[in-house]
């Protein structure tokens, strides 16, 4: 096909006629895979004399198709057909002159992508020239090829940004990094009014994006040394105190957040913030840091971070004087460095003769009620309560950068910094302020009431504050004021504050009760949240709304609906559990309304799903959006109907017919595949299938669906399945029993787990315990597939690389026998002879060893077994097996031996799961340092938790080295990480193997007795001790059963 003809196909793929666009992306995908395609797609991107419009349809085909097929996975789809060389070899040719000459942004953003992935599979080995091109590009006079230069740098770090093996990445930054940092510091030079100019701040922006890109792991040690970070500190400090005239940048603020000067002073603070929070700052870097980053981490708190605190300071002053603008991810940033120097010692002195001024002119201002949140809360309410609610989860707002200053001043420098903050709370209160000044000041108090609550000399004031200044703001005439009452009183109530008297108590709860009516939607949300912490924590508050509680609920329900917040789906939640009682002749009716709004939330997820997204969106720049607010509330709904389910299991009836009202909604996603949803839908499964003990003819089809799913879309879902297949194996045995389709089902759900090449050794583990539940719970009704299952785990018997996998795949053998010992081992037999003596070899190693039996369920698994065994006709007996069948007995004691501690282990593991839900209590040190000297770093929680998380992806990282070079031996201590599985039921927990030997030991006797005399002859004076007890506890235990 000549170019032009191959250019009008492409064209066909944005014609308006469906019919004619789906012709033409069949007719691509047909010739798609051809010799030479994707060079004749490049000689089209190139030529000016195509239309636009075909130009990006044909680069958006390139990136896709050297997306998926530059490298093949390892089991590629038979519609996969790979690259011809040719075209890889007219690819690195082509892609960067095409970067050059690219005539659209949109264009660009799909050629990078391309040579992103271009660079990640041939560079370094199959594209030695890469870098020299690309520094060709960065010399040149031609400011589109510089242009394309930064692009290509840009891809190059991107390619490998989350290596974590300093390998390729360091020889880039090397390489590129200096002439990058000199081309951006000749751009600075250039005045942003220029008209020429306009190219600048947006290729400075992708230089600091690519130095910032480059620092996400690791700082090679290019990074670290002075050659490197003098010239880009120094590039840092100037775009960050550069004066953009008011002729380079838009009128409007939100314009101008956007523009691309204002994007390069965002890269630059953000570099500055993370060169100082993960390489620069000694008190707080991790210990498996250390060695990599101790020396840069010590000379750059001293040297860097103060000239870092000084100029930011100085910003500061200026916007809080009026004299200088600061956009707001700005803001943010300048809080996250102010917010990092709080704990070093070293920082700490530098800002703690500015944090009251900083509290007071910066911080609360953040706060305060202003003109943007007011045009919010009038045009979009809702998006005001998402905003305020959610603001701390804001990543680039200042009101959250400023609140986590707040909260680590209090939480971390509470003797210097607590009380002044609170003083400043109530100088404003008493100092006449506006409504706005108000609002910030109680918002502060909010934010703080955690630690007002708990601090020695001021949770005894607290109720008075409450009297004072919040409980008359419920009847203010400014909305927002009546809302951040609530807000502060639901904070106080779950802090836990002390009323010491019951009729302000009162008083506060009659207030949010009037204001669950309000007219405001923002201030009916927070009434919600806070009538919700009141009945909670006060009986009395329970009581008084008990009456009501149909119409709290409905409110509730109502919001939910009008807001979409997961936190109104908590509050449902809370309110449940407290009412449960109040609310069972209603649970169906409450379900209902519940899986109404599921399946409205699921829908329009499921709708903006299906639209199809803009072919050049830059994947790194996506954010969160409505999509993810809808699924993420369908999340809270269906976490509500769990806590209703939960509610309820004393009522079988009830909750049966609760469970008709969410099969279609169970139904619904699983037909629909809304694979982030899956998990809730199973855990509702789970919950209704084993609260019932039954399975109803409605769910049947959502096994069917499973089923369906598991070997389609969702084979990497067994983990969420399993508990739910487990109880329709367990409570469905009936039906199970009459349809061999449906055990052939969960058959090939236990061979698809162990041989599907998508699926690692935790899955592999699932699908045994599901062939376990068939064995168990079938008991003479899988004799045609035993033989299958015999197969599948001889197939794995010595393979996996964890040992749980491996005690997993043994244990299905050993439920083979206890299924039907002599017919397992005939089956082992068939399919390879002599499997039976390696079954039993691996066995009694286990059986022997003192930790590979650990669990509860795999000794009494075992002791059942070999008591199947015991009972086997001396005929039965495989002759291969005989010389070995006394030693049968003494397998069996050696269990006994140390069931006695895996039982009480259990049992302490159970008590301390109790003991852990009903202790609530928070650890008070992680609010209030009232401990040890002020001005000494600080090591708190934070701190603790990134150490772990070092650690242990150090620990991950050797291993990953040691598995590379065949050095790995963390096979060692494997089966002492196989723990307990408390909610892991089974049929033989209600089996007594005590009773069971002893009687299996009395048939062994009977039709055994030459073989009987050999195994208890052979015995040991201990054994025979233990074999005594053994039979002595079945006595006991026998009479009292």
């Amino acid at each position: 096909m000549d170019l032009q003809s191959l250019a009008n196909l492409f064209a066909t793929t944005y014609n308006p006629d469906p019919n004619v666009q789906k012709t033409g992306e069949l007719q691509i995908r047909k010739i798609g895979a051809q010799d030479g395609m994707l060079t004749a797609l490049l000689q089209i991107i190139a030529s000016d004399g195509v239309e636009l419009a075909t130009r990006q349809a044909c680069s958006v085909y390139l990136k896709n198709r050297v997306h998926t097929s530059y490298i093949l996975p390892p089991n590629p789809r038979p519609d996969h057909v790979p690259i011809a060389q040719s075209d890889r070899t007219a690819l690195k040719a082509n892609i960067l002159p095409l970067l050059a000459a690219s005539p659209s942004r949109s264009i660009t953003v799909q050629l990078a992508a391309t040579l992103k992935d271009l660079v990640a599979h041939d560079f370094p080995e199959r594209w030695s020239t890469l870098l020299d091109d690309v520094k060709r590009l960065l010399g040149s006079g031609d400011v589109r090829e510089v242009g394309a230069g930064v692009v290509a740098a840009l891809e190059c770090v991107r390619a490998f940004r989350f290596r974590q093996k300093a390998d390729i990445l360091p020889g880039i930054i090397t390489t590129l990094f200096p002439t990058l940092v000199t081309i951006a510091d000749g751009m600075l030079n250039t005045s942003p009014s220029q008209p020429a100019s306009q190219e600048i701040p947006a290729m400075l922006h992708l230089i600091l994006k690519t130095y910032k890109t480059a620092i996400i792991v690791n700082l090679s040690l290019h990074q670290q040394s002075p050659e490197s970070l003098v010239p880009w500190g120094r590039l840092l400090f100037r775009i960050v105190e550069m004066t953009v005239p008011a002729e380079g940048v838009p009128s409007d603020e939100e314009d101008r957040e956007r523009c691309e000067w204002w994007k390069a002073k965002k890269w630059a603070y953000g570099i500055l913030g993370r060169l100082f929070h993960r390489f620069g700052n000694p008190s707080q870097l991790p210990s498996p840091m250390q060695n990599e980053y101790g020396v840069f981490a010590n000379h750059f708190v001293t040297t860097f971070a103060p000239e870092i605190f000084k100029v930011y300071l100085h910003q500061v002053e200026l916007y809080v004087s009026g004299q200088a603008w600061l956009g707001k991810k700005c803001q943010y940033q300048i809080f996250q460095f102010f917010t990092e120097c709080i704990k070093p010692k070293s920082t700490w002195i530098l800002l703690k003769p500015h944090v009251d001024s900083l509290v007071a002119n910066f911080a609360f201002p953040q706060l305060t009620f202003n003109a943007s949140k007011q045009t919010m809360w009038e045009t979009d309410p809702v998006e005001y309560v998402r905003a305020s609610v959610d603001e701390y989860e804001n990543f680039s707002s200042p009101v959250s950068g400023a609140t986590s200053f707040l909260l680590s001043l209090a939480s971390n420098r509470t003797k210097t910094s607590f009380l002044s903050m609170l003083q400043f709370i109530n100088t404003v209160l008493r100092s006449s302020p506006s409504p706005a000044q108000r609002f910030g000041a109680l918002t502060m108090t909010a934010v703080l009431g955690p630690f007002i609550v708990r601090h020695p000399e001021v949770k005894g004031s607290i109720e008075q504050f409450m009297v004072q200044y919040v409980l008359p703001e419920f009847t203010a005439q400014e909305p927002y004021l009546r809302s951040v009452a609530c807000e502060v009183l639901g904070v106080v109530t779950k802090a836990g504050i002390t009323w010491s008297s019951e009729e302000n108590l009162n008083d506060h709860s009659r207030a949010v009760a009037v204001a669950l009516d309000d007219c405001e939607l923002p201030v009916r949300v927070q009434a919600a949240l806070a009538i919700t912490e009141l009945v909670v924590v006060h009986d009395s508050v329970r009581d008084a709304v008990s009456p009501q509680v149909g119409k709290v609920v409905q409110d509730l329900l109502k919001l939910s609906d009008e807001t979409d917040l997961d936190i109104l789906n908590h509050s449902m939640e809370a309110m449940v559990d407290r009412f449960q009682n109040e609310l069972l002749p209603v649970a169906s009716q409450l379900t209902a309304r519940l899986c109404e709004s599921y399946l409205r939330l699921a829908r329009e997820g499921l709708a903006q799903q299906n639209e199809l997204a803009p072919e050049n969106l830059d994947v790194d720049s996506l954010v969160s959006d409505g999509e993810d607010d809808k699924v993420y509330g369908a999340m809270g709904v269906a976490k509500t109907i769990g806590t209703v389910v939960s509610c309820i299991d004393s009522s079988p009836e009830i909750l049966s017919q609760v469970q008709e009202v969410i099969i279609p909604i169970i139904r619904f996603t699983l037909e629909n595949k809304l694979i982030d949803l899956f998990d809730n839908m199973y855990d509702l499964v789970d919950a209704l299938t084993f609260r019932l003990h039954a399975i109803s003819p409605n769910m049947w089809p959502v096994f069917e669906l499973t089923y369906d799913l598991f070997k389609s879309d969702a084979v990497d879902f067994l983990d969420e399945m399993l508990p739910s297949l487990d109880n329709f194996v367990s409570y469905g045995t009936d039906v199970l029993k009459a349809r061999p389709d449906y055990r052939q089902k969960v058959l090939d759900m236990y061979r698809t787990a162990l041989t599907s090449p998508q699926l690692g050794d935790n899955d592999k583990i699932n699908g045994c315990k599901l062939a376990e539940s068939m064995l168990l719970n079938l008991h003479g009704h899988v004799d045609d597939q035993l033989q299958d299952i015999i197969a599948i785990a001889a197939e794995h018997i010595d393979k996996g690389e964890t040992a749980s996998f491996r005690l997993a795949n043994l244990e299905i053998l050993i439920n083979a026998v206890l299924y039907n010992a002599s017919a397992a081992l005939h089956f082992m037999e068939a399919y390879k002879p002599g499997l039976s003596r390696v079954f039993f070899d691996r066995w009694f190693a286990a059986i022997n060893s003192d930790n590979k039996l650990p669990r509860v369920h795999d000794k009494k698994l075992s002791i059942l077994a070999l008591c199947k065994l015991l009972e086997m006709e001396a005929g039965a007996i495989p002759e291969g097996l005989r010389d070995g069948w006394p030693g049968i007995v003494g397998g069996a004691l050696n269990i006994f031996k140390t069931l006695p501690q895996a039982v009480a282990k259990r049992k302490v593991l159970e008590d301390q799961l109790v003991e852990g839900d009903d202790d609530d209590d928070e650890d008070e040190t992680r609010y209030l340092n009232l401990e040890g000297e002020e001005d000494e770093d600080v090591w708190d929680e934070d701190s603790a938790y990134l150490e772990i998380l070092a650690k242990e992806g150090a620990r991950l990282r050797e291993k990953s080295e040691k598995a590379e070079t065949g050095d790995d031996e963390s096979d060692i201590s494997e089966e002492s990480e196989i723990e307990e599985e408390l909610g892991f039921f089974s049929l033989l927990d209600t089996i007594n193997p005590y009773i069971t030997f002893k009687q299996a030991l009395q048939t062994f006797q009977n039709q055994n007795a030459p073989l009987y005399q050999a195994a208890t002859t052979m015995l040991t004076v201990e054994r025979q001790t233990m074999l005594m007890e053994v039979v002595a506890m079945a006595q006991s235990q026998a009479g009292l059963s």
